[in-house]
């Protein structure tokens, strides 16, 4: 047998799959002549297919040597080291093999499958456009430069090269899958959701698919389902990383943050150095409580992905919860850097801001300024007329967006509210994004005409179906707290908006015309000359305090069994600061043996805390922490205070209310932002304005005093219950008519606007 019939044997052994007895001829050939190129090359692509890769190269590194113009050499070379990972290298040999031959079809497609891997989307993107040059039929080639268009943010772009691939190869999964893909990033879901499906028809067995649907399920705000996909994905492979941590997400965003954590960990065990599993696991052991952990998991993302803006804003988050205000600051301005297009990191900024001693009501402003020319500006387009006929009587139609209607303070203080609505004049329409509905939920519910879930609703739907259903006057009640749906406001899909009962304080939108507040929280505000220009609608009181079905008694005076005086603060401890403790410390050198209970999880914010007070002369052994707890827990906490030491420039709000009906009195310090204008607000409503003080020397010597007069202290400890039952602070008929009477101002000059001269 010659040589030449040797090789073409061996040629029709390797293309039969027979690799066993390609390869001995391969070898013979070499034996007789050592420099044969075909038989050096293709032992290189035998051993590439056996998965020996090292021995591939050098096989087919010896054949370039003795024949440097085979291009299809080149392109198997690039093969066999890009299995070893050596991407660069990959690429250089493909593009040496389209030097040599520019129309290489292979060496084209797997030159932008390298570029891809490496990042380098834009080149790429034109490496398959010139494959698809070559050969406009492949559909592999459309579905990858689709993925690559949609990684890129060119999505219309992307949705056409996804659809051209399942056009052209119907029954392909893989082409379906990046068809849903490029749909999701563009906000169609029930069009990807129905792409994902399709795929799962042709192969259902497909991984990828099952979790792709359950992303885009949980985004639809179909949780129950999103679960099911990603449950479906690991019974198909058990060892894929990317489901668990979706399932975990799913499972922390439901409140079952034990389960989510376990979620995480098999991620992270199954792929060590997984950002988005470690950010995923931060954030919910700082939901569990647990903010060290939750800083040094997320630190170790950052690790891994310096520039994760997620990661950062969440950072911020557990640094807050930590008290450790101007690193928090500094990590929600770092992730806004990384991304501009952050929204909830900026609101993020705006909210922490208000908790910040160093900064005043107009460097918040400025901020809030900022989001609105960031995020709501580019919204405009989308504002449309609204075709209400002003002339017409009707009832009023409000919309109320949050995801607090649940037990939370937003809550809690909307109950009154909506129990009292006038509902001939006024009907009632809740856009609820409650993950985790609960009894309180189910009442308010009760209370609406219409319900809506709004929970993982894209923006512009939910403004769409808010347009659809005619709201008159849409309240947004969050501002920049988390969960906030101030992207669907600034679309205004009604022709009158307003926010209210998040905190008191603008959101800064143009969309936003009016503020709902109370003339305490304003009088004395700061607010002017900020360049807000919504109106305020003022009301007698913004709180409406409901104790939601807690019977707990109020004890007598701890002072007058113990002998000493118990201060406390149960406000959310990322409330407290050095200045207040500054002032807390004060207040404890000039009371003898008298002590301080706070209100905090676990922590390194507690020896901080010890310290800070230590060093103003205030031993360890006088405070002491409690942790969260049930409500009834929690209020039973109040048994054990004389008095309750208020924080600045951030006010205690719905726990005053608190510690006020459990007969405790608040000592605050009244400040220049609404926030911090919440005590003088709440205790002149109550009468004892005198508790409230407008300096720190004030602050001090009203605590002080306090604790001197144990009458005063036991005639408030029997009486704040009734004083607060005969207030406004809890006449919920008063306080649904005051707010009905602010929506129909509202109305009343919109409609004065628009209605047809005469």
């Amino acid at each position: 047998m010659t040589i030449s019939q040797a090789l073409e044997l061996a040629v029709s052994h390797h293309q039969a799959g027979r690799l066993a007895d390609a390869e001995a001829l391969y070898r013979q050939i070499l034996a007789t002549q050592p420099n044969h190129h075909d038989a050096l090359h293709l032992l290189g692509v035998i051993a590439h297919q056996a998965g020996r890769h090292d021995l591939a190269v050098d096989w087919i590194r010896r054949a370039i040597v003795i024949t440097p113009s085979n291009p299809a050499a080149h392109c198997n070379l690039g093969r066999a080291v890009r299995a070893l990972g050596r991407l660069e290298e990959a690429a250089a040999s493909y593009r040496r093999a389209l030097e040599l031959k520019p129309g290489h079809l292979q060496a084209q497609i797997d030159l932008a499958a390298v570029l891809a891997a490496l990042g380098r989307l834009d080149e790429a993107i034109d490496a398959w456009r010139r494959a698809l040059q070559i050969d406009p039929t492949l559909a592999e080639a459309h579905s990858n430069l689709g993925n690559a268009l949609r990684v890129r943010g060119r999505f219309d772009e992307a949705v056409a090269s996804c659809r051209h691939a399942v056009e052209l190869s119907p029954g392909n999964p893989e082409a379906q899958v990046n068809l849903g893909a490029a749909l999701a990033a563009q906000g169609r879901l029930d069009e990807a959701i129905a792409a994902y499906r399709g795929a799962l028809q042709i192969k259902p067995g497909l991984p990828e698919a099952h979790n792709n649907l359950g992303l885009a399920l949980r985004r639809r705000g179909r949780p129950d389902e999103a679960m099911a996909a990603f449950q479906h994905a690991l019974q198909l492979n058990p060892g894929y990383p990317n489901a668990h941590n979706n399932l975990g997400a799913a499972l922390a965003g439901q409140g079952r943050l034990d389960e989510a954590v376990t979620a995480f960990h098999r991620a992270l065990h199954l792929k060590p150095d997984h950002p988005e599993a470690l950010n995923n696991l931060g954030n919910t052991l700082r939901e569990r409580g647990q903010p060290d952990d939750a800083v040094a998991v997320i630190r170790r993302a950052l690790e891994l992905k310096p520039d994760y803006s997620d990661a950062h804003n969440n950072l911020g988050s557990a640094l807050k919860d930590l008290c450790l205000l101007d690193e928090a600051l500094a990590a929600y301005r770092r992730a806004i850097q990384l991304e501009p297009e952050h929204a909830s990191a900026h609101s993020n900024l705006v909210f922490a801001l208000h908790l910040h001693p160093g900064h005043n009501i107009r460097t918040i402003a400025e901020e809030r300024h900022r989001w609105n020319r960031q995020f709501s500006h580019p919204l405009k387009r989308f504002i449309l007329p609204h075709p209400i006929d002003p002339a017409v009587a009707r009832p009023l139609r409000i919309g109320y967006v949050s995801p607090d209607f649940r037990d939370h303070v937003v809550g809690r203080n909307l109950l009154p509210l909506f129990r009292f609505h006038d509902r001939l004049n006024f009907e009632v329409l809740c856009y609820s994004g409650v993950a985790q509905p609960d009894q309180l939920t189910d009442e308010i519910r009760r209370h609406a005409r219409q319900w809506r879930n709004a929970a993982g609703v894209e923006d512009e739907t939910l403004a769409e179906m808010i347009r659809q259903d005619g709201v008159d006057i849409l309240v947004d009640l969050t501002q920049h707290l988390a969960g906030n749906r101030l992207a669907v406001f600034a679309r205004k899909p009604a022709p009158i908006q307003a926010s209210f009962a998040g905190y008191p304080e603008s959101t800064g939108l143009d969309a936003i015309e009016y503020r709902i507040s109370d003339r305490h929280l304003e009088a004395g505000s700061a607010n002017v000359g900020t360049g807000s220009k919504e109106r305020v609608c003022l009301i007698d009181s913004f709180w409406c305090y409901d104790p939601c079905g807690e019977d707990v008694e109020v004890n007598g005076l701890p002072a007058g069994e113990s002998g000493q005086i118990t201060y406390g603060c149960l406000n959310n401890v990322c409330k407290v600061n050095e200045p207040v403790l500054g002032l807390w410390a004060r207040v404890l050198g000039r009371v003898a043996n008298s002590r301080l209970v706070l209100l905090s999880t676990v922590g390194s914010h507690r020896q901080r805390i010890l310290e800070t007070l230590g060093s103003e002369g205030v031993e360890a052994h006088r405070v002491e922490f409690v942790e969260y707890r049930p409500r009834r827990e929690y209020l039973e906490t109040y048994h054990r205070l004389d008095i309750v030491l208020d924080t600045a420039p951030y006010n205690g709000h719905t726990t005053s209310l608190d510690a006020l009906w459990m007969g405790v009195p608040v000592v605050s310090l009244v400040g220049e932002t609404p926030v911090s204008r919440a005590g003088v607000s709440q205790l002149t409503n109550l009468g004892l304005p005198e508790l409230a003080a407008h300096s720190e020397e004030d602050y001090v010597r009203i605590a002080v005093e306090l604790a001197g007069n144990l009458a005063r202290l036991s005639e408030l400890r029997s009486t704040l219950r009734s004083r607060m039952k005969a207030s406004v602070l809890m006449d919920a008929p008063r306080f649904a008519r005051n707010i009905e009477a602010a929506y129909r101002s509202m109305w009343e000059a919109w409609r004065q606007r628009h209605s047809p001269p005469p």
